[in-house]
């Protein structure tokens, strides 16, 4: 934001509030509150200190130092802290002790200790722990969207950045990173204390340490210092992936500072790896941290797994410019910043990965998820209106990552690939250490181009859902001539509200006599809301042929007789079209569709088809089948499977068939199989198991024979040696019971909120619970699930809620199920707006296997 910009807005919503006392106190971090502090407060540091004892039981001591310039003297401000008040000890400000003034998550300082100018608050607190993921070696900290505010009092809104000076008092072993240097080390007895230099200006969301019993290794590569901290003790593993690692991350900042025009704009840049961190990564300014198991792969990596390490680490290198350089106003927003880090994630990738279908690859990662909620009764717009950050954690999702790049790569379309990124670049250097909107971006593009993109973006940016595409046929009669006939492409809104979503979409066309490909642009003018496509009326077609559109497409199975012939994203956007049909059931059925696939598998050679291909197998046999449907197939498929497995001379191929065995395998000797590899009384050549692979077969075995469930929980857990994986294991224990009163208290013990603190192991062991063998004693979860939710939101990161509703009714589908979904939202017709939309979403596979079944039936 320019200086000019900042000043007039500040004086703007500054004048409308004069001499009014501050907003009222409430709960969250309200919009009217973020307004008014914006007006006032400027130049915002933190000077922190936590003492962090090695025990995890044991409290953690802090204190800090506040300091900001204050317009105008004369209002109380409020310190977001929503921690108990009884953790805050004392309270100075300006010089004066003053009383501990604490209402709804808020710290309230009094007008009279308060002056215009400099303001310097300091406050002895012990420090709050939910989002500090203290674990009994380590802890990390994870604040994003709002949650700093429960480790200590500060202004928890994105747009009042900072700048923070960081002490952390550690166990003498430990190594520790933040978002800047680290500037001096003391030691004394079994204690150090870190003393890190004064970060650079960021948002509250991005402060970060990570602090244990971790290995550092340092790198120089393209003479930049980096440093990583990691936990895994299997060395091979490290071995395999470290100089990976470090040469992706290398890569993706040379890329981003050629594109940007801007240098790495911050101090220093390191990273952690984790064991189960919620998400795949966090983009903390100069300390990124990662889910271990992203980046340490395991012996004989798919090429989708290698693809997606690199675009994890893509994606968060990228938030370096988009993300923490500039950043966004408020959490509304917060989808400007994954849609670039997507985005450009998606062009670092193709020269790391020369042999790779990037268009293909593109489509696969993209459309399959965004489709998933838009979709939905519960879609939303990329865009959509936050009164509070204490419900910004659900703005996230499937649309602001999925759907927000393929409307990005539209707009790049539009603009023309040069202007874009002169747009961007002048976005990012206007922005630069500040805050920004997307219509501030859109501004910026509008003037160069004739297109009006404020009306482009108002269809694909705020409103939800996706367009249907259909075939009409058309005849012209003209005077003495013969009739002119000819097909058209027409969009049409599911919605009903006469939407057109200006696109180009790619149609491949197969005739008798030639195969051709076409692009077609539809745009909100009204004489080209349809394509026209060529008058031969016997042609075959693959709409989206080249995967840039979006929306619901025509597709026909007769199509997949071309496969040989077809380019790869030809195949891919087609099994998507096929896939998305099926369950609109327009005219695919499961069965049927299953039948292709399985020809589909037995030839295809490119590993991003074949996952697609077996993802859609696994999903058709476990979900939209019915169980007669699934007896006549299982043993047929179960030894393709297995022959195909042992047929694959690259490893990696082995292994992706061997999973989708293992998953389907239900007949007794073919379950069989999967004990005895398991067990080592079996060993198939190529097949190159991790620790990882061994307890995910124990966790398949113990559902699929109950009988031993007891002995192969136990020599599951005596074999693991890493102590992270095995704390986990031992969570996840009672969810694999075969006994059922075991499972209904495990169950039970998650409604209390300390047993879901590490919530990838809690969604692993729903997962368990829910799985499609025991749908008929878990349903009886899904009412206390669903009762539940609010909390999990409120204490939760992010993406567990939706997370947690999707493993909760991703594999059911009788009548009872869905009635207890419908039945909640109708008994709770004021509920939250924005968890319905989640319960919609997460349901949609539900209600849609439901109908089909019937249908079936």
């Amino acid at each position: 934001m320019t200086k000019i910009r900042t000043l007039f807005i500040s004086l703007l919503i500054f004048g409308t509030l004069g001499c009014s006392t501050s907003p009222k106190v409430e709960p969250g971090v309200s919009l009217e509150l973020a307004k008014f502090r914006k007006a006032l407060i400027s130049d915002v540091n933190y000077e922190l200190f936590f003492n962090i004892p090695g025990k995890e039981t044991e409290d953690i001591s802090a204190s800090e130092t506040i300091t900001f310039t204050l317009k105008e003297a004369g209002h109380d401000i409020q310190l977001d802290f929503r921690e108990s008040a009884e953790l805050l000890k004392s309270l100075t400000i300006n010089g004066s002790e003053s009383e501990i003034k604490f209402k709804d998550e808020h710290l309230i300082l009094p007008s009279h200790l308060l002056k215009e100018g400099l303001n310097s608050v300091t406050i002895d607190f012990i420090a709050g722990e939910s989002s500090l993921n203290r674990n009994p070696d380590y802890l990390y900290t994870l604040f994003v969207p709002d949650r700093a505010r429960t480790a200590f009092p500060l202004f928890d809104q994105p747009d009042l950045k900072a700048t923070y000076d960081l002490t952390l008092e550690i166990p003498v072993s430990w190594e520790a990173i933040s978002n800047a240097p680290l500037a001096s080390v003391t030691e004394k007895d079994s204690a150090k204390t870190l003393e890190f230099a004064t970060s650079d200006l960021i948002s509250s969301y991005l402060f970060s340490f990570v602090a244990g019993d971790f290995e550092a290794v340092s790198r120089i590569v393209n003479g930049r210092e980096m440093t990583m901290l990691h936990r895994e003790t299997d060395e091979e593993k490290v071995a395999r992936s470290i100089d990976k690692i470090f040469e992706l991350h290398a890569a993706s900042l040379n890329w981003l500072e050629e594109y940007t025009g801007i240098d790495y704009p911050f101090q220093k840049f390191d990273f952690a790896l984790i064991p189960a961190f919620q998400y795949g990564g966090m983009e903390h300014v100069g300390a990124i941290q990662y889910r271990a198991s992203s980046l340490f792969l395991d012996v004989d990596p798919s090429e989708s797994q290698l693809l997606s390490r690199a675009s994890l680490i893509a994606h968060e290198t990228a938030h370096m410019w988009f993300g923490d350089l500039v950043t966004m106003e408020w959490f509304n927003d917060v989808w400007t910043k994954e849609v670039f880090a997507n985005f450009m994630a998606a062009k670092i990738m193709n020269p790391n990965f020369p042999d790779i279908d990037h268009d293909l690859n593109f489509v696969l990662r993209h459309h399959p998820s965004a489709y998933s909620v838009d979709r939905t009764e519960g879609a939303n717009p990329i865009r959509q209106h936050l009164e509070n950050l204490n419900e910004a954690g659900q703005m996230y999702g499937a649309i602001i990552y999925n759907k927000a790049p393929i409307m990005m790569r539209q707009l790049e379309l539009l603009v023309g690939e040069e202007l874009f990124k002169k747009g961007l670049r002048e976005y990012l250097s206007t922005y630069s250490f500040g805050n920004a909107t997307w219509p501030d971006l859109i501004t910026i593009l509008d003037q160069k181009t004739e297109q009006d993109l404020h009306a482009w973006s108002e269809v694909w940016v705020n409103t939800a859902g996706r367009p249907h595409f259909s075939v009409e046929f058309h005849e012209d009669d003209l005077p003495g001539r013969e009739p002119l006939k000819y097909d058209v492409l027409v969009q049409s809104d599911p919605a009903g509200l006469e939407r057109v979503w200006p696109q180009q979409v790619g149609i491949w066309t197969i005739s008798p006599k030639d195969s051709s490909f076409k692009f077609f642009d539809i745009l909100s003018d009204e004489q080209k809301k349809f394509a026209t496509l060529n008058k031969l009326q016997a042609e075959t077609r693959v709409f989206n042929a080249n995967g840039r559109g979006y929306g619901l497409f025509p597709a026909d199975l007769k199509t997949l007789q071309h496969w040989e012939h077809m380019r790869d994203v030809r195949k891919g956007s087609h099994l998507i079209n096929l896939y998305e049909n099926m369950l609109e059931q327009n005219e695919v059925f499961p069965d049927s569709y299953l039948d292709e696939l399985v020809g589909i598998f037995q030839t295809e050679e490119n590993q991003l088809l074949l996952n697609l291909a077996l993802g859609h197998i696994e999903t058709i046999y476990w979900k939209l089948l019915t169980e007669e449907q699934r007896n006549e197939v299982q043993s047929g498929l179960e030894e393709i499977l297995w022959n195909e497995m042992l047929a694959q001379t690259k490893s990696s191929t082995k292994k992706t068939f061997f999973n989708t065995f293992r998953d389907i395998a239900l007949s007794d000797n073919q379950v069989q199989k999967v004990y005895d590899v398991w067990s080592g009384e079996l060993e198939i050549d190529g097949l190159n198991l991790a620790e990882t692979d061994f307890i995910s077969m124990a966790g398949d075995l113990a559902i699929k024979r109950p009988d031993l469930a007891t002995s192969i929980i136990s020599e599951q857990l005596s074999r693991i040696e890493n102590p992270d994986r095995k704390r986990r294991f031992e969570f996840i224990q009672p969810a694999l019971s075969a006994d059922q009163n075991v499972r209904d208290s495990f169950f039970e013990s998650l409604k209390d909120e300390g047993n879901r603190k590490t919530e990838s192991w809690v969604l692993s062991a729903l997962g368990y619970l829910h799985h499609p063998l025991r749908v008929d004693e878990s349903e009886k979860y899904i009412l206390p699930s669903l009762e539940v939710l609010r909390e999990i939101q409120t204490t939760g990161d992010i993406f567990f809620p939706k997370r947690w509703l999707d493993v909760t009714l991703g594999n059911h589908s009788s009548d009872e199920a869905v009635k207890t979904v419908r039945t909640f939202l109708d008994n709770n017709p004021d509920y939250n707006r924005q968890l319905k939309m989640k319960i919609l979403q997460a349901a949609d596979m539900m209600f849609r296997a439901n109908e089909i079944k019937q249908y079936t039936k």
